[in-house]
């Protein structure tokens, strides 16, 4: 150990001024090297804790971590928050403990303290505004909205009603993660909204995203299907619903990815209303039957009475005055009058047609083949079974045969081989990509090793491709005003410094010679 002190002594000291410097720096900046590497190794694993904060939330969140001396970093213009990954999970949950982040907005955290005094008008707005920070709360976690704000607009309790047709509506802007939400998504949005809000339609919800896209235009509902985007919307659902019909039926039997069915609807988007009065003559019906008796009775005297004095006189015996008149003739009449109504059957038929009735279904089904034979052929269905396979369609969808058009021909069942390629590309190319990134993290663990092992390797090659100049001893016997020379020339030998010292002592010339023959053997 002490031989090879004394060698690195020796060695520093035949070194000029300029190599000096050059190692000190070289040593200098290796070793910042190294402090640097040691230092980043030994960094925690900072991960995501949330994202997308509130000023108000990012600061709580921060005064919490604070308050319990964990180390985190915060980027983003304060909107997002790391801490250690294996702590992660533990402040989430201390953190939703606590009510944070409490989200965008208020919610119905504004009535956890009780406030005397106010009046009708703020205890309602304070309302409409909870629900509406509630609504951008549960709006902002689905998937592909970042965030999300809700406007409610009801009408005014008044006492006088004026207008009864002022219904509320709701307006809701999400700032998109992606470039599209979808159409489903929208949709969950409006009948969340309305759900919410009594006497709110999802129809008079409108979803605006923030490129200035009127999201929901296109979804609202249209019962008489009016429009052109209503009639291709319901036609998409209907051929949708029968497609997904066929495909559960025939994946249980075939396997996965082992059928395509897509169904083609003829949509009648036109309302009727037919009335039909019909009557039928032989089907009468006595409605009423009137009845009227007429019977008469008349007496007629043919000859008149005694005349004179005798007819006149007081006294006169009535029943001899009786007696003494004539006869009359007496008639009887007798009439019957009979009225019968009767009611002809009749039928009335009041039939209205709604759009949207299903005039005539036609599908089309590819099958995959079964695979391939042992001799390298592939395995055909038989005709048997592609006609079974086209029956099964046929009663799933309820097609029944017309006049001059035969039920399969609205069918068509094919069996083709397909293409498999794509599909084992795309799971090699997952599984390559997988493999890759298994391979950076393992390799970024030792990495620091590494560079540093490389630094000194690079250092090591450098310091030995370093050529000394060699300086012969008996230059330090030179005498005072060649050596003072030297080491202003920073001790390197040039020739006019050389031709000097062979000029004082000869035997240098020796040295020098000998030491040159010994470097080019070398």
């Amino acid at each position: 150990m002490k031989n090879f002190t004394q060698s690195l002594v020796t060695l520093w000291k035949e070194l000029g001024l300029n190599q000096r410097v050059s190692i000190i720096i070289s040593a200098l900046v290796v070793t910042i090297g190294l402090v640097a590497l040691v230092m980043w190794s030994r960094r925690p694993d900072l991960q995501l804790l949330y994202g997308r904060l509130s000023e108000k939330d990012a600061a709580a969140i921060v005064s919490q971590l604070q308050a319990q001396n964990i180390p985190h970093k915060v980027t983003n213009g304060g909107a997002t928050v790391y801490v250690p990954a294996d702590q992660v999970y533990r402040l989430r949950m201390e953190m939703a403990a606590k009510g944070v982040p409490s989200g965008d907005g208020v919610g119905f955290e504004i009535f956890d303290k009780g406030q005397f005094g106010l009046s009708d008008f703020v205890q309602r707005t304070n309302y409409l505004r909870a629900l509406q920070g509630e609504l951008a709360r549960t709006i902002s976690q689905l998937e592909g909205v970042r965030s999300a704000r809700v406007m409610i607009v009801q009408p005014e309790n008044r006492l006088l009603l004026t207008d009864q047709n002022i219904k509320p509506t709701a307006s809701v802007f999400v700032e998109l993660a992606s470039s599209r939400l979808d159409v489903d998504a929208v949709n969950s949005i409006r009948h969340l909204v309305a759900n919410a809000v009594q006497g709110l339609q999802a129809d008079a919800v409108a979803v605006v995203d923030h490129r200035g896209r009127v999201l929901s235009e296109d979804l609202k509902q249209d019962p008489t299907l009016g429009t052109a985007s209503s009639q291709m919307r319901y036609r998409q659902q209907v051929e949708e619903y029968f497609s997904k019909k066929i495909e559960s039926m025939l994946i249980p039997v075939l396997g996965s990815n082992n059928a395509i069915v897509r169904v083609s609807a003829e949509i009648d988007s036109e309302a009727s209303t037919v009335m039909q009065e019909k009557y039928d003559p032989e089907g009468q019906v006595v409605r009423s039957q009137t009845v009227s008796e007429d019977l008469t009775n008349s007496t007629e005297a043919r000859n008149g009475g005694t005349v004179g004095i005798t007819a006149n006189t007081p006294d006169r015996d009535p029943a001899a005055a009786a007696a003494a008149q004539p006869p009359s003739a007496v008639s009887e009449s007798n009439r019957k009058n009979r009225t019968t109504t009767f009611e002809i059957g009749r039928s009335v038929t009041n039939v209205t047609r709604q759009p949207g009735t299903v005039r005539n279904l036609t599908a089309s089904v590819f099958i995959a083949e079964r695979g391939v034979a042992a001799d390298g052929k592939p395995m055909k269905r038989t005709p048997e079974e592609l006609q079974s396979l086209r029956q099964i369609v046929i009663n799933a969808l309820g097609l029944k045969a017309s006049p001059g058009v035969s039920v399969d021909s609205l069918v068509t069942l094919e069996e083709i081989a397909f293409q498999t390629e794509p599909i084992a590309q795309q799971i090699q190319q997952i599984q390559t990509e997988t493999r890759v990134q298994g391979w950076i993290e393992t390799a970024s663990r030792y990495v620091a090793v590494f560079i540093a092992a490389a630094v000194l390797f690079i250092f090591w090659k450098t310091l030995k491709k370093q050529k000394f100049e060699v300086v012969p001893m008996e230059l330090l016997s030179a005498p005072p005003d060649a050596a003072q020379r030297a080491l202003q020339n920073n001790g390197v030998l040039t020739p006019e410094l050389l031709t000097e010292l062979i000029r004082q002592k000869p035997a240098n010339i020796g040295t020098a010679l000998r030491d040159w023959v010994a470097v080019k053997k070398g």
